[in-house]
Order: C-alpha cells, then structure tokens, then sequence
C-alpha cells in the first residue's frame, strides 16, 4: 500500500505545472511513479499465507466469507487480511506458578455436592475450524481465547462439579467427570467455530482436612491388613503344630498297637547280632529277660 501511494504522489508530482528546474525530468520521475505503482498493486494483490494458517479477508470492516488456504493468495488490494492460527492449540488454567497461560495461581475453584471446595487444574487442546474462520473472527474477533475457550471452559467445570463429591471427583468419578464436561464444552465449542480435540483435567487438590481423613484411611486399612496377615500366619502356624502333633499321637497308637513280646525279643536279637559283628572289643553280660548288657572290652 505504501508503494502505491508514493507512485500516486509521483505521478502527480510529474504532471504538476511548475517552473522548478525538476520540471525536466517529469518523464522519469512519472515513469517511477507508475513504477511504484504498478510493484505497489502486485504486491497488495498477493497475499502468503503459511502452512497451519488460514488467511480471513475484511473489506472496508466487512468480513468476507472466502477463506484463503496456505500458499500465495490473489486479492483484492483493498482488504485486509487477519491471518489465523489452525494448528492444535493448548490452553492451560494451573495452580502452578506461570505453568498456565496467566501468571500466578489460576486454577479453577468449585463447589462439590458436599460443599467442600475442590481446585482443578486443566488443559484444553482445540483448534480453529478452517471453514468457521470468518464467522469466528466476525463474531468474537482475534481474541477468542479471553471471550471463548477460557470462561466457557471454567463455566462449565464449575456447573458439573456440583454433581459430584469431593472425594468422588478425585478418585472413582474423574473419568465420568472429565467425560461430561468434554461433551458440554465440545458443544459450545463447536457453535463458536472452535473444535474441542482433548480435555485433560491433570490435578485435583482436595481440602487439607479431608487430605487428613484419607490418608487415616489409608493408613487404618493398612494396618487392619497386616493384623489379618498376622493372624492368618498365626492361624497357619497353629493348624501345622496340630497335624504334627496328631501325626506324633498317631506314629505312637500303631507302634503301640503292633509291638508284641515276640517282635520285641526278635528286634533284640538283631541288635545284638550287630554288635557282635563290630570290630571293636567288648564284653556281653545277658541280664535277665535276656537284657544285655555291654561292657568296654578296653576297660
């Protein structure tokens, strides 16, 4: 636009009536100026738009609805062009210090059905649907992630935390939870131009005190476990000595039951067999009953 204008004002320049000594070179300086001019319009009629962009022509404030494609562009010198962002876009709400796109904690604070407050930390991932280009930027305008993505998002967080308790939303019911607000906020999304690719809720900071009750839970159910894992040892070590001392009852009742004088008198014959064949030198005194006695040969 500059180049045009400046060839406009040479060509004027040129045609001008003076007696200025520059008045002879009028044919060059008009021959600039159309110069300028025509380098002005070849470079106002194209337009580059780069990948993962789209380009949104406004005319005299008018948005047009053709939305140019990434690569060169031919348009209309006069209008305008806004050129947006398509690619997956990642908007942040954190607790954590600058982690979020605004400084400071900006978490997002509910109330749970329990009336306890509940901090959430969240993600959104979403794009800019090419073809909704035009409407968005006429009906938001450049700035939609302040007037669309960031107070829907905490809206609608805040309108289903209800639904659910603390302690519900931070364990069993955070999928279902993450579930449902995706399906709200897909909607609302869809509605502006924008498309809702992922939403991940990544923390959830429960009340100190109820922090408190979970973790005496916690730690009460740990040590009823390891009670019941102490008695069950115990019980197993009690049912162990109980089969070993009915086997002990049970080995004495049969040798009890089938030693007789007979199988008691040959078993001693046995033994006594044995030890005579030893090597070693000794002396057998046969007390009565037969009952020897053994004697160091040495001694």
């Amino acid at each position: 636009m500059f180049l045009i204008i400046l060839g406009a004002i040479a060509i004027g320049f040129s045609f001008a009536k003076t007696n200025s000594p520059v008045q002879k070179f009028s044919k060059l300086i008009r021959l600039i100026g159309f110069g300028f001019l025509a380098i002005g319009l070849a470079t106002s009629c194209i337009v580059q738009i780069d990948a993962g962009q789209v380009g949104v022509q406004k005319l005299f404030g008018k948005v047009q609805g053709r939305v140019l494609q990434s690569g060169l562009n031919f348009v209309n010198p006069l209008v305008d062009v806004v050129k947006m962002d398509i690619k997956t876009q990642n908007y942040t709400m954190s607790g954590v210090q600058d982690e979020g796109h605004k400084s400071g904690d900006d978490a997002i604070r509910v109330l749970t059905a329990d009336g306890l407050e509940v901090t959430i930390d969240l993600s959104v991932l979403y794009r800019v649907v090419p073809a909704d280009a035009p409407k968005l930027i006429a009906e938001t305008g450049e700035n939609y992630e302040d007037k669309i993505v960031r107070p829907l998002t905490r809206t609608r967080i805040r309108d289903n935390a209800v639904y659910y308790e603390a302690v519900a939303l931070y364990s069993t019911k955070r999928d279902e939870f993450q579930q449902r607000i995706f399906k709200n906020i897909e909607e609302d999304f869809k509605k502006r131009g924008l498309l809702l690719e992922n939403l991940l809720v990544r923390n959830i900071t429960l009340p100190a005190s109820v922090r408190a009750t979970i973790e005496q839970k916690i730690n009460a159910e740990q040590e009823a476990q390891k009670m019941q894992f102490i008695l069950q040892k115990e019980k197993q070590e009690a049912e162990r000595k109980r089969v070993e001392a009915q086997g002990i009852a049970d080995y004495q009742r049969i040798i009890s039951e089938s030693l007789t004088d007979r199988q008691l008198q040959y078993e001693s014959i046995k033994a006594q067999l044995e030890i005579a064949k030893s090597q070693n030198s000794k002396i057998i005194i046969m007390g009565k009953g037969n009952t020897p006695v053994i004697l160091n040969g040495e001694k």
